[in-house]
């Protein structure tokens, strides 16, 4: 589990498809990371393969099909996350590195010192797990959702949030990785 309060940012140092895997290395700028611990990677939690001076994640096609992770290149910047522990304060939201979709950015206007991005919804089925005010996983990034429309959000990023992660790399027409908040999720179950 994970709040969406990214860590660090950290660079794509090698990608390479291994027997149908693709297998990602990236810089460790985290420190001390164990094997098989939980990171999420642009919102998807992914586990570590190989520590060290870098680090190693696997992705299977189905990981590679819900996310962006497949179009990384080298030299790319990526979010990063470590897992939650129990005594941590929950700074943002709850966050499974369980990625929904991806969404297509339409637009990103300045307003004031914050950045305003237009993000198109993967499949109409989401859009009844978003909240006027609530709250979204983007990129592995806690945001709140500040207007909801026919088929896309708009989220509104402030200076700290735009400094400390990929979004400044962003351009329209990109995709990002998208998880909608699970208490939605549950709630929108429970109405079935």
């Amino acid at each position: 589990m994970f709040t969406g309060i990214i860590k660090k940012t950290s660079k794509i140092k090698n990608i390479k498809t291994q027997g149908g895997s693709f297998v990602v290395e990236i810089q460790n700028n985290l420190g001390k990371i164990k094997l098989g611990e939980s990171i999420t990677v642009n919102g998807v939690c992914s586990t570590v393969k190989k520590t060290g001076k870098n680090i190693s994640f696997e992705y299977i096609p189905e990981t590679l099909k819900l996310s962006n992770l497949g179009s990384l290149k080298k030299g790319d910047i990526v979010n990063l996350e470590q897992s939650m522990r129990m005594n941590d304060k929950l700074d943002g939201h709850i966050v499974l590195g369980h990625i929904d979709g991806k969404g297509e950015i339409l637009d990103i206007k300045k307003e004031g010192n914050s950045r305003v991005f237009s993000i198109k919804i993967p499949a109409k089925q989401l859009m009844k797990l978003l909240v006027y005010k609530g709250s979204v996983a983007v990129e592995g990034i806690s945001l709140t959702v500040a207007k909801v429309l026919r088929n896309s959000f708009i989220v509104k990023i402030i200076p700290y949030t735009l400094a400390h992660t990929n979004l400044k790399y962003k351009n329209k027409g990109e995709e990002v990785n998208l998880e909608f908040d699970i208490l939605a999720k549950y709630a929108y179950a429970n109405k079935k």
